[in-house]
C-alpha cells in the first residue's frame, strides 16, 4: 500500500501521528510529513486506523505501485 496526502486538505492536526508515529510526523509548523509512504503489510492495521482518523480526510491509501 501507499500513503497519499492531500496537502490542500491537511491541517496538521496530528491524529495520524498519534496513532502511527512511525509513519507520520507533524513538525513545529504543523506540516505533516509521511516518514514511510510504503508501509509493510505487517503495519496495515495501524496505518489504516491512522488514515481513517484524519478529521479532514486528507489521507488515503492505494495499492503499492
Amino acid at each position: 500500500m501507499r500513503i497519499h496526502v492531500d496537502r490542500d486538505l491537511c491541517e496538521g492536526i496530528g491524529m495520524c501521528e498519534s496513532m502511527a508515529h512511525a509513519f507520520f510526523e507533524v513538525d513545529d509548523d504543523e506540516v505533516m510529513h509521511v516518514l514511510d509512504p510504503h508501509p509493510a503489510e505487517e503495519h496495515r492495521l495501524h496505518v489504516v486506523a491512522a488514515v481513517a482518523s484524519c478529521p479532514v480526510q486528507a489521507l488515503s491509501l492505494t495499492p503499492r505501485s
